[in-house]
């Protein structure tokens, strides 16, 4: 597995354009004796295993797009794409998935079908959406869905999951304050839209501690502050963009609406104009009870109960399987990468590497794919 991870940590591509991923997962699903379906949501690969009579079916989920980012490492297998590289750990999902169907397939005990869903586009938040928009789970009828994504910052060997709310949606908002711009010396003459936008960013954050509930979780984060000025010129117009985070729709409605009669009071006030669009990138991903309570039970079959957080924190991060977990009963989990420098660094980093050591069956990321398995298809 390991190999796999490295020659797929080499060759990233991102996005849809995922075509030598995708040919090598389908690849090595046909080396293994696996039925094999390939362009689904354009450039997404399902395998197929099936045993026995049951009519029981689970699907596994990897994704298996790589970042825009330059990569830093110097290591021998260093990404050879330049300006792209596994920045997410995506290369190990889909090796450590490819393992356990090559296991399963030559040693797997179970009694029903197993779908082994390799993922396009998962960093933009489409891929997952993609794939359902063909018929993913029409096509491949499954009871439950489950997904991980490897963690830095938590213990190899370790697992964490919980019921509800594990990540939290993703909202994208720009504001564009149109003032009437001109020469500094005389700022009576002009309607400012740094003033504006100055005040717009301090009421965005009295949405979170004045608007929502304090029981809930809630992040409003403005990221970026853009004018069309220079050093002697009041500019014509500001761009402010943002990103938001929550684990409901009730409080996605309630920012996007709160953030609206900010952005509208504050320009009326100065007598400037406005645009304001706010989008939904990534739902929240909530687990499904039931599936949570079957991971918790195969990781700690596997790993020990002590190695297992069956209550995690929510994490503000998001992650585009909420989709199919908006349709389709499941449980999204959490592995450990490692805190120190072997796996330590965190993702999105030019120098981040997934840990090769959570790999192998036997130890955590493959062997809880098969323990699940032979769990719910016993």
């Amino acid at each position: 597995m390991s190999h796999w991870r490295q020659h797929l940590h080499q060759h990233p591509e991102t996005g849809f354009e995922v075509h030598d991923t995708a040919a090598f997962v389908a690849q090595k699903l046909i080396e293994f004796g696996l039925q094999v379906h390939t362009q689904i949501g354009e450039i997404g690969v399902v395998g197929v295993l099936k045993r026995g009579t049951s009519n029981k079916a689970i699907g596994l989920r990897a994704d298996m797009d790589a970042l825009a980012i330059q990569e830093l490492n110097e290591f021998t297998y260093k990404s050879q794409n330049h300006g792209h590289m596994h920045a997410c750990g995506h290369d190990g999902h889909t090796a450590m998935l490819l393992g356990a169907a090559q296991e399963l397939a030559s040693t797997g005990n179970f009694d029903g079908t197993v779908y082994f869903i390799f993922q396009p586009d998962e960093e933009h938040g489409a891929g997952a959406q993609c794939m359902i928009d063909d018929g993913l789970f029409e096509r491949f009828p499954m009871q439950a869905i489950y997904g991980l994504h490897n963690m830095p910052g938590m213990a190899a060997g370790t697992m964490a999951m919980n019921a509800g709310g594990v990540m939290a949606s993703e909202d994208n908002f720009k504001i564009v304050i149109k003032g009437r711009g001109g020469h500094a010396s005389q700022p009576h003459h002009h309607i400012d839209p740094l003033v504006i936008g100055a005040e717009i960013l301090l009421a965005l954050q009295t949405i979170v501690s004045r608007n929502i509930d304090p029981e809930l979780q809630a992040v409003v984060s403005a990221t970026e502050f853009v004018t069309d000025g220079a050093v002697n010129v009041i500019p014509s117009t500001v761009t402010i963009t943002g990103d938001c985070r929550s684990f409901s729709e009730d409080v996605q409605d309630l920012i996007e609406a709160r953030m609206g009669q900010l952005v509208r009071g504050i320009c009326d006030a100065h007598g400037a104009d406005h645009e304001f669009t706010y989008d939904r990138v990534f739902w929240a991903t909530i687990n499904t009870a039931t599936e949570t309570q079957a991971a918790g039970q195969a990781a700690v079959a596997l790993l020990g109960a002590a190695k297992v957080d069956l209550a995690c924190r929510p994490k503000t991060i998001s992650e585009d399987f909420a989709s199919m977990l908006r349709v389709k009963a499941g449980c999204y989990v959490f592995l450990g990468n490692g805190i120190d420098s072997v796996g330590g660094c965190m993702l999105h980093n030019p120098h981040y590497d997934f840990n090769d050591d959570i790999l192998p069956i036997g130890e955590t990321g493959a062997a809880y794919w098969v323990t699940l398995v032979q769990q719910e298809l016993a």
